[in-house]
């Protein structure tokens, strides 16, 4: 199971916790929240997918985001449609074209642009509370790597508690998932007994559990939640 560590801010920090090898780390663009993302990411381990987070943003700034910040996998937190993530990736995969074309034309080895050395992982949130209808899940199976269920709360993302995950026993698809919302060191005992079913967990993502402020994680406490599901 990988871990996500998300709402990262502060380019110490973004350092810190890199240096416990999460698989991901998560950058929030949105301006709304108090987590926005405006700085510099530092030089990270290729093994650290740096995952860009955007709440009904448009394709363009996504896109551009996307190349000035070498992002590896987008975030759709909003209410993005089946045709928007599907022009999104359209749109990234003819980028992505495009780049490979024009080095082989070149004969370069690097170019300016850039362009992820694999695919860009698209990943689509949904917010549970106590029930969730799955059907609404159907027409994004094919369109997204994975999808993310979150607490459904007043804020997208970063509500600190936790949603029932009972709920997840009617998971109907084989699609893999990140399991988030308000997911801390308490939670422990909690993500063993889920780790013993069938469902296709394929990371946990912690955000605000783990903060001092917002955006300022705990590299303590992250460290330890990592020891412990790595070893039970």
């Amino acid at each position: 199971m990988k871990l996500k560590v998300c709402g990262m801010k502060y380019i110490e920090n973004i350092q810190q916790v890199a240096d416990l090898q999460p698989d991901y780390l998560g950058f929030i663009f949105y301006e709304k929240s108090k987590r926005n993302f405006e700085g510099i990411i530092p030089e990270l381990p290729k093994s650290i997918k740096k995952t860009g987070v955007f709440v009904n943003e448009y394709l363009e700034i996504v896109i551009s985001l996307v190349e000035e910040y070498r992002l590896d996998a987008i975030q759709l937190h909003g209410d993005e449609s089946v045709e928007y993530v599907t022009e999104l990736k359209s749109q990234l995969a003819d980028r992505r074209a495009l780049f490979i074309e024009e080095n082989k034309l070149q004969k370069k080895k690097k170019n300016k642009q850039y362009v992820a050395e694999f695919p860009i992982e698209i990943i689509k949130v949904f917010g549970i509370k106590d029930e969730f209808n799955f059907d609404v899940l159907k027409s994004y199976e094919e369109v997204v790597n994975y999808f993310l269920f979150d607490t459904k709360g007043k804020e997208r993302g970063g509500n600190g508690v936790t949603f029932d995950w009972k709920v997840l026993a009617e998971y109907p698809f084989s699609k893999p998932f990140f399991l988030s919302g308000g997911i801390g060191l308490e939670q422990i005992k909690e993500i063993e007994e889920i780790k013993k079913t069938d469902l296709p967990i394929y990371a946990l993502d912690v955000n605000s559990q783990f903060e001092i402020e917002a955006g300022l994680k705990s590299v303590e406490n992250i460290k330890k939640f990592k020891d412990e599901i790595s070893t039970k």
